[in-house]
């Protein structure tokens, strides 16, 4: 897949914008610190790490337009630019732990305003590249869990499309496929947005590798039968009790708990929020007529009948056979030892 998010020659951020896929595969082009914040609230750009790397070209733009402030007011309105895109999505850890890091920047270089754009814009770029990084370290660390023949299930989209490039939880996939190992995926639709229908399948069958998609309600049974013989998913927080995954991922996990399957999830270091637990983190809910309405123009549900739409859900560490980071395959136990 081409990068889901770029900088530009032209100082502007260009993205996928994922809410007209697969009909249509059309590009934003940015260059207010505002429109990136409001392309992630309104999920154009979607998947915790491209997030954060969009966080942190937000915060590059917003750098360019207010360099010419005196330091102190530079300052104050790169903190006001961070408190905007930090509300855009509350539950993914690398929005905060990208903003943060550029704010860290700004906020103790010594330099003036213009020279402190320049190291943002730079750290923007760096931050891309890494993700690539790091996602093709995750899928060699991951693609040793792959057998040859293996039919994986995922839910919602973590692969390319919700990175920079190349994915996470679909990246041990990609990269056993690489390796020549013949592997097939199952995706879940992923209510109500329909990530894994429309995003995780466009990708896997843009790139020629076997997908077929399942209603969400599909899999423990397809689990039961002998059709899936492994799980990975990706996660926009980790913390020292539990994942947090798009809504639906804990029934995934039971299921696959319930039928001896291994159920792994793929989180890059920068989604790890070790010292918090589960009673820390809030749940983002998104508008109900996602759960009303079919992409948002046909109406399932009567009028007058409430909906209740929560992005994400929890799903304990209990249930998790083990985490994928660029630095190995541990257990729930081993992360905490290792990176707590």
């Amino acid at each position: 897949m081409i990068p889901s998010i770029e900088w530009t020659e032209e100082n502007t951020v260009k993205m996928i914008d994922q809410t007209v896929l697969p009909f249509e595969l059309k590009f934003l082009e940015l260059n207010d610190y505002r429109d990136v914040a409001h392309s992630i609230k309104i999920m154009n750009i979607r998947g915790a790490p491209a997030i954060g790397v969009a966080a942190a070209m937000g915060m590059a733009l917003a750098t360019i337009e207010y360099k010419i402030l005196p330091k102190k007011d530079f300052i104050t309105s790169m903190e006001e630019a961070a408190n905007l895109i930090q509300s855009t999505r509350p539950t993914a850890s690398n929005l905060f732990w990208a903003v943060n890091r550029m704010l860290k920047i700004i906020t103790s270089a010594p330099d003036d305003p213009p020279n402190i754009s320049e190291l943002v814009i730079e750290e923007a770029k760096i931050m891309a590249q890494e993700d690539i990084n790091v996602n093709k370290n995750i899928g060699k660390n991951g693609a040793k869990l792959l057998a040859d023949n293996d039919i994986v299930l995922t839910h919602c989209n973590a692969g390319s499309l919700a990175t920079v490039q190349y994915g996470t939880a679909l990246a041990p996939v990609r990269y056993a496929i690489e390796q020549g190992k013949r592997i097939n995926v199952i995706a879940d639709e992923t209510r109500p947005r329909l990530q894994g229908a429309r995003l995780t399948a466009y990708e896997l069958h843009y790139d020629k590798i076997p997908v077929k998609v399942i209603s969400d309600t599909s899999s423990g049974l397809l689990m039961r039968l002998g059709k899936i013989n492994k799980v990975i998913v990706g996660t926009d927080r980790v913390t020292s009790d539990a994942v947090f995954n798009k809504i639906g991922t804990y029934l995934v996990a039971l299921a696959a708990k319930d039928n001896s399957i291994p159920f792994y999830v793929a989180a890059p270091t920068s989604t790890l929020s070790l010292h918090e637990t589960i009673k820390d983190v809030v749940i983002e809910q998104r508008d109900s007529s996602e759960v009303s309405h079919i992409l948002g123009k046909l109406r399932i549900v009567p009028e007058g009948v409430e909906c209740l739409n929560y992005a994400f859900d929890i799903t304990p560490f209990k249930l998790v056979t083990g985490i994928i980071t660029e630095d190995g395959v541990f257990t729930p136990q081993e992360l905490l030892k290792k990176y707590k």
